[in-house]
């Protein structure tokens, strides 16, 4: 053998040799021991000769005592050993083999174990004994992952120790399945695999191409200081944890197991042999003080996955007979070594609430009662999470849509039952057993009928499935551990009530569900295709399903073509419901969609065409006819046509002739085009003959037409808001071929359905009027600036000025003021930028904080950094134009000169000043500067304070767009300076057409300012509410801060929000039922309800607004006849159902943004057209609250509609500047991308809202705070917080109370930095001491982390085998750490869980406000900037814009679910703002309509 340097072992592992020399064990263990330890630092040839030495051995070549001396010359060789006092080192070669301590005592045993198996064949035991213990033939090529030693060159060798194993192999349910479908050959591959990949990670120094003494020592140390712990080869648990037990040792009367089983006073039968043959079942027992252990004497626990891989674990107890249920040491035997054990099961809770367990060995099925004192605690573990799937499974049984927080709460606020050893459940809890809870509820799923939800895919599963990093489908593969009779759970058969409907929606959802249920039949259902990864997707067809019953290879028809019910793919039905949840939109900026339609490609026919009579108008060249004969059909002026196109799959294009003429082109008419419904947002939810007016049209030859059809015009009728809810047809036309019907005109961009506008056509040219043309032109018309009344007077050779402009339908005139863009112009002042300050450190202690790694993205979340600046606000100085040399002016071209307004933070003040003073204040300069006109966003009023004949508050909250300015601001000298004359006086000069904004400011101004603020036009009258699932009242708070509406009526089932809508909405009538039926009660005639509360009655709802919860549908992607029944019966069917049966004059839909995605936009869709068949105006789009003024990311979807006869209301434009990110608001249906109407884009008027403006003045509280009234202890700081405290002094501060959070959670909210971007992966990785007096744990790293490989001080960074690509073990779980296991082990796939822990950043704004604030929940950002715990309920309130008045309801939680729960009042307010001013622009026809008329009398007169 060549002479070789010594092995370079790690420190630890030579500690260890040489302890094992002093430790006293026999000969035989340490040399297993010593083998274990140095086998991966072995040089290869030691490796090849150690396995020859195997061979050899198992060949008989020579025996164990010369294979022992042969090894542990080897060893002494390798290690300079001197005495190498090894002995045998077989078991280190196959650990998982059992046998029994080394002796052969068990010769015995052995003999009775192999009649057994012979008779386990024929007697028809317990399903799990098929094939009782595994043969000897497959015993060899089955090897434990945890422990077998493969070689490099030894491929699939048996194991040394199969050789002398003496006890047969592990019985494990469907054993004999499994051999037979060959699965365990892979298995052995992949030990092998693991093994070499460990074996890779330890010697990855050797393998570098460098030779070992040009090695760096330092990498060297770091490398080798950082091997894991050893972990016993059999129960996986760490040698060096304090908190490993040993077993005791049985008492001296204790029996074996066959001898127990026979003892008189257990025995059913006796104890000749025939007794076990002729017994059908296996005999069962019940077993206390019993302990579990492995075969080196660890008490383990029997539920991590040992007795699944072959792990032999055995039993001690005390035994009972069946009958006897108490727990005492009386009337039994004791038991020694019973075992192993083969399987293990939970059969339903015992009609209470502790379930039985039990054991399952070759001989006999045992029943567990109490432990012994010294494996109580780790058999409580099995109970805690035993009881703890039974609080899941049942609770999301009965309520499928609620949120991971939810759960977390029904957890934590669960009392475990009497006599189980822990007293309260947290969120480490769940995570510790969050794999065996999935499993339970995969088993629950399974059994449950194939037309049930499964639960696994509900929200709050599949939050729970990635934040603990559970493998699917891993015990439905293996079906190892036999759980017979799954938990009895309480099943919760209440399900939704069914959804009370009018006819017309009825139908409208039946029509459609029915073509589309009956396609997807016929489709064979949706191919549900599968991961192909998972243990279940690689299984086989069991053969005994009702999908495998049908399959032609076990002899069905093959008809059903469904896929085996015990492989349907787990992975799948998570992964398709998240797709349907994340329909995450792209955080560009939408680019505008083009307004043009696809161009007709049309194709001509052959025809004859006649004109008919004489041209009734000529023009140029053109003569206008009024008819035509087309093929014998006579077509006129009006009428309406077909035309094809060029491609036979597109329907026939329709358009009405709106001219007809001849000229150098041949014989023409002037098409308006049709859309049909089906090329709308409606898509093929549309009625098939229904068409819309589009503005598109174009001038084409007679020959393309096809011929003539009937389109007529469907309008409303005179008693149209008294119709609701009566029986209807839902056909409008019969269908002939040739006739459709229109409602309405559609804004192809912004999705609108408007009522037709009213065409106003003059008498001379009504034979070449196009409707279409006249919007068209008056738009382009708009979109150009144009100057008015040129000032003569003020003329000079290179400019003509104006007193007036008119741009986008608004006027201008010098004096008022105006919004640009940001870029428009800069100031003098370059302010302090808020530096991109970067919070990667790069002097990091990696070994003190582990994670910090994770932190490469410079991005924070909920960071304004990138938020745009507001817009600029400047004051007309002069309007012009530039002449040409001609003399004349340019008219193209309208320039206007601007004096620039400075905002706080634009001045050397920089930022913090913004934060003091008023959102609207600004500080005059004499700063001037030339812009475009087409710059322009629109006009603002802008007033020097001392000029106002009322407060400043009054003033700014009169109405939008209003500013003032109290003080001048002065660039070059950085001061601050009283205003100009020419700033202050502006008012009260100009050429009588300045701009008066105050009140009484002479007359001249008086009547320039009638026609412009329309807001102090006639009062609008509030309008009767209805607020349907109205939670604790966002929405209607905002509409009456809007003074839109009154809210008489509002249903909420939820007692607590119900509660406390009643407290701030006094005169409301609260119904706290259900509404599916308080609209089957108002619908049947009653006038009241149960409580004799009125209900409102047809023609009383004048508005109605609600937010229908949807989760019920939400996670499931293609409808079928399951999740279409779940639709169906929806509260958006319902709430739809109110709108019909009310037809109130304004229908407001609020929900979650991806309300407009969920089933491919389907749910859309249908509640668009359900609103379109009703006759209703209606659009829909997504909004940020952040734009309306709160410090909070919340898109949500709005869906508006108006009753004929009103304007349907755009949407806000945004006021606040926000982070662009969260502000993708545009939705994609079929491929076309559509935007709400707001034209300012990601601009705003005012800058963002932060949570310093939000909460910086609140005082300071602790964990847990619970005083429900403190005092504010200061004054208002921001113009936010002076807002939401409102005008009247309130000395009282109500709901600033938090979450008291674990000790443990407390302990990690103290330990995260308080910069910026702070979260979890700041935790150091120390032991601390928390509240409760315990202490915490380190976390160790114990695997390699392909994808992160070694931090820089060589340490490992994977906290799970599945880091180094191998399957999870579970094992390798801890709890108790600063730094969350599962974080971790599942962070390479979920973004590193940036944000969770998270701290606010106060110049940053909120993640969306959840309904519980978890600092592990979806929104993990939940933790004060500065105090160590989560926010208050009141800083939440205010995150949404709640006012301070605003009161809540019940416990700390209920109150966080109210707020969670609701709209932004601010958010509502903007929309009812809109809402107003369409009521304005109608009352403002009517009132124009009636004075024409009046004056026409009077003429008549």
């Amino acid at each position: 053998m060549p002479t070789k340097t010594s092995l370079s072992l790690p420190e630890d592992v030579k500690k260890r040799l040489l302890m094992l020399d002093e430790d006293g064990s026999t000969e035989e263990d340490q040399l297993k021991e010593k083998l274990r330890l140095v086998h991966d630092f072995l040089q290869d040839d030691a490796q090849d000769q150690l396995t020859r030495l195997e061979e050899k051995m198992k060949s008989s070549e020579i025996s164990k005592e010369v294979y022992i001396s042969k090894v542990k010359v080897l060893l002494g060789k390798e290690l300079h050993l001197e005495n190498g006092s090894l002995v045998d080192g077989a078991e280190q070669n196959g650990k998982a083999n059992g046998f029994a301590n080394g002796s052969h005592k068990e010769d015995e045993d052995v003999n009775m174990a192999t009649e057994q198996d012979e008779t386990e064949t024929k007697s028809p035991a317990a399903p799990k004994g098929k094939g009782g213990r595994r043969s000897k033939a497959n015993s060899e090529t089955k090897k434990s992952p945890s422990s077998t030693r493969v070689t490099r060159n030894s491929g699939k060798q048996p194991t040394i120790v199969s050789m002398f194993s003496k006890v047969q192999k592990r019985k494990s349910e469907d054993l004999s399945g499994e051999a037979v479908n060959g699965t365990i050959e892979p298995k052995q591959e992949d030990d092998t695999e693991e093994i070499q990949e460990e074996k890779r990670l330890k010697v990855d120094s050797d393998e570098k191409p460098a030779t070992e003494e040009s090695k760096s020592k330092t990498t060297k140390t770091g490398l080798t200081a950082k091997t894991p712990p050893p972990k016993c080869p059999d129960c996986r648990q760490y040698l060096d944890d304090p908190d490993l037990k040993l077993f005791q040792g049985d008492p001296d009367n204790a029996l074996e197991e066959p001898e127990m089983l026979t003892h008189e006073t257990l025995s059913l039968f006796e104890s000749n042999e025939d007794g076990f043959e002729s017994y059908d079942h296996l005999p069962q027992h019940r077993i206390t003080n019993f302990s579990v252990y492995d075969k080196r004497g660890h008490l383990c626990p029997f539920d991590s996955g040992l007795i699944e891989k072959n792990v032999e674990l055995y039993f001690s107890c005390y035994v009972k007979p069946i009958y006897d249920d108490s727990p005492g040491l009386t009337n039994g035997v004791f038991a020694r070594k019973l075992g192993p054990i083969n399987a293990w099961w939970i059969t339903g809770f015992d009609g209470g609430e502790k379930a039985l367990i039990g054991f399952t060995t070759s001989f006999a099925d045992y029943i567990l009662m109490d432990p012994s004192d010294e494996y109580a605690p780790i058999f409580a573990l099995m109970q805690e999470k035993i009881y703890m799937s039974k609080i899941v499974v049942e609770f999301l049984q009965k309520n499928p849509d609620v949120t991971y927080e939810d759960l977390l709460n029904k957890i934590e606020t669960a009392v475990p039952p009497a006599g189980l050893n822990f007293n309260c459940f947290t969120e480490d809890t769940l995570l510790r057993h969050a794999q065996f809870v999935v499993e339970q509820v995969e088993s629950y799923d399974e059994a449950g009928d194939s037309d049930e939800q499964p639960i696994i895919v509900t929200p709050c599963m599949r939050d729970l499935i990635k934040l603990a990093g559970v493998t699917l489908g891993k015990r439905r593969a293996a079906r190892r551990q036999a759980i017979r009779h799954p938990t009895k759970i309480e099943k919760d058969n209440k399900g939704p009530t069914k959804a009370t409907t009018t006819k017309l929606v009825y139908q409208i959802f039946d029509a459609f569900f029915a073509d589309q249920i009956e396609q997807n039949d016929k489709e064979g259902g949706a191919k549900r295709q599968r991961c192909g990864v998972c243990e279940v997707c690689q299984s086989p067809d069991c053969g005994k399903c009702t999908a495998c019953k049908d399959m032609i290879k076990f002899g069905g028809s093959g008809k059903s073509k469904q896929a085996c019910k015990q492989r349907r793919c787990p992975n799948l039905a998570v992964k398709e419901a998240e797709d349907d949840e994340n329909v995450e939109e792209e955080d560009a900026p939408p680019e505008k969609p083009k307004k043009v339609l696809q161009t007709k490609k049309k194709r001509q026919t052959q025809s004859k065409l006649a004109w008919i009579g004489e041209p009734v108008e000529t023009v140029g060249k053109r003569h206008y006819y009024k008819k035509v004969s087309l093929n014998d059909e006579v077509l006129e002026v009006g009428d309406c046509v077909s035309v094809s196109s060029e491609d036979p799959s597109i329907p026939l294009y329709l358009a009405r002739i709106t001219s007809l003429w001849e000229d150098n082109n041949g014989k023409m008419f002037h098409a308006h085009w049709f859309l049909r419904g089906i090329h709308t947002v409606l898509g093929e939810s549309s009625d098939p003959l229904e068409l819309v007016i589009v503005d598109d049209c174009e001038d084409m030859l007679l020959s393309y037409v096809q011929g003539k059809v009937n389109v007529m015009y469907k309008a409303p009728s005179n008693n149209w808001s008294m119709e609701g809810g009566v029986d209807v047809d839902l056909k409008v036309i019969e269908d002939d071929g040739k006739s459709f019907f229109y409602q309405f005109w559609y804004d192809v961009e912004f999705a609108r359905f408007e009522t037709p506008p009213k065409i106003e056509q003059s008498e001379d040219c009504k034979f070449r009027f196009c409707g279409s043309c006249a919007r068209i032109k008056q738009r382009d018309e708009q979109a150009t600036p144009r100057a008015f009344e040129p000032l003569e007077n003020e003329n000079n050779d290179n400019k003509a000025q104006y007193a007036l402009a008119c741009f986008k339908g608004e006027q201008f005139r010098v004096g008022d003021g105006v919004y640009l863009p940001p870029e428009a112009f800069s100031f003098s002042v370059k302010p302090a930028s808020p530096v991109k300050r970067s919070h990667r450190k790069e002097d990091v202690d990696e070994d003190l904080y582990p994670e910090y790694y994770r932190k490469s993205s410079d991005y924070i979340k909920g960071s304004n950094l990138d938020a745009p600046e507001p817009f600029r606000v400047g004051r007309i100085k002069e309007i012009f134009c530039h002449r040409r040399s001609n003399g004349k002016a340019d008219t193209a071209e309208v320039k206007l000169r601007l004096y620039k307004f400075y905002r706080p933070e634009n001045t050397h003040r920089g930022v913090k000043a913004s934060y003091h003073t008023d959102i609207n204040q600004l500080y005059w300069s004499d700063e001037e500067v030339t812009v475009s006109m087409s710059e322009v966003l629109g006009r603002c009023q802008v007033e020097y304070a001392e000029d106002l004949n009322e407060s400043v508050q009054d003033y700014s909250s009169g109405a939008p767009d209003r500013f003032y300015f109290l003080e001048a601001y002065n660039a070059k000298s950085k001061s601050f300076e009283d205003p100009p004359n020419h700033a202050r006086s502006c008012a009260h000069k100009g050429k009588g057409k300045g701009k008066g904004k105050g009140k009484g400011k002479g007359k001249a101004s008086q009547e320039s300012q009638e026609p412009r603020s329309e807001p102090q036009a006639p009062k609008v009258q509030k309008y009767r509410t209805l607020d349907v699932f109205s939670g604790c009242g966002g929405l209607s708070e905002g509409f009456h801060q809007a003074g839109i509406s009154e809210t008489l009526w509002a249903i909420e089932m939820w007692e607590p929000a119900a509660q406390a809508f009643r407290l701030n909405n006094p005169g409301t009538t609260v119904f706290t039922e259900d509404c599916n039926v308080l609209l089957k009660l108002v619908m049947s005639g009653e006038k009241t309800n149960s409580l004799g509360q009125k209900l409102p009655q047809k023609g009383d709802v004048e508005m109605l607004c609600g937010g229908p919860p949807c989760q019920g549908f939400s996670g499931m992607n293609r409808f079928n006849s399951r999740t279409y029944s779940k639709f169906k019966n929806s509260l958006v069917v319902s709430y739809l159902s109110y709108c019909d049966y009310y037809r109130p004059k304004f229908f407001l839909l609020e929900n979650v943004r991806n309300f407009v995605s969920f089933k491919n936009s389907m749910v859309l869709k249908l509640t668009l057209r359900c609103l379109v068949r009703m006759g209703y105006q209606c659009t829909f789009g997504v909004l940020q609250a952040g734009q309306y003024g709160v410090a909070q990311t919340r898109r949500r979807a709005i869906i508006l509609a108006a009753a004929p006869g009103e304007k349907l209301p755009r949407y806000p434009e945004p006021l606040h500047v926000f982070a662009p990110r969260a502000c993708s608001l545009t939705v994609a249906v079929d491929e076309k991308k559509y935007v709400s109407n707001v034209t300012r884009g990601n601009g705003g008027i005012y800058r963002t809202i932060t949570v310093r403006d939000t909460m910086s003045d609140l005082p300071e509280i602790r964990n847990g705070a619970s005083a429900l009234e403190i005092s504010y202890n200061g004054e208002p700081q921001s113009w936010f917080q002076r807002q939401i405290r409102g005008t009247q002094y309130q000395p009282i501060l109500r709901d600033h109370i938090c979450k008291d959070m674990s000790a443990l959670v407390e302990a990690r909210m103290r330990h995260i930095p308080l910069a910026p971007g702070s979260d979890w992966r700041d935790l150091p990785n120390i032991e601390v001491r928390l509240k409760d007096g315990t202490m915490t744990k380190k976390l160790r790293y114990t695997h390699h982390d392909k994808k992160n490989g070694r931090s820089s001080t060589g340490a490992l960074r994977g906290v799970c085998s599945c880091a180094a690509g191998k399957t999870c073990d579970s094992a390798d779980r801890q709890f108790n750490t600063l730094i969350p296991w599962c974080l971790p082990h599942t962070g390479n796939r979920h973004n590193h869980w940036a944000g969770l822990y998270g701290r606010l950043e106060w110049d940053g704004f909120f993640s969306t406000t959840v309904t519980n604030p978890e600092p592990m929940g979806k929104q993990g950002r939940v933790l004060h900037p500065e105090q160590h715990r989560v926010v208050s309920v009141r800083e939440c309130a205010r995150s949404q814009g709640f006012p301070d008045t605003y009161r809540f309801f019940g416990n700390v939680l209920d109150k966080h679910r109210q707020v969670g729960n609701a709209v932004p009042p601010p958010l509502s307010r903007a929309i009812g703002l809109e809402i107003k001013k369409c009521v304005f622009e109608r009352m403002k026809e009517e009132q124009a309509t009636a004075d024409i008329k009046q004056e026409k009398m009077d003429v008549s007169d």
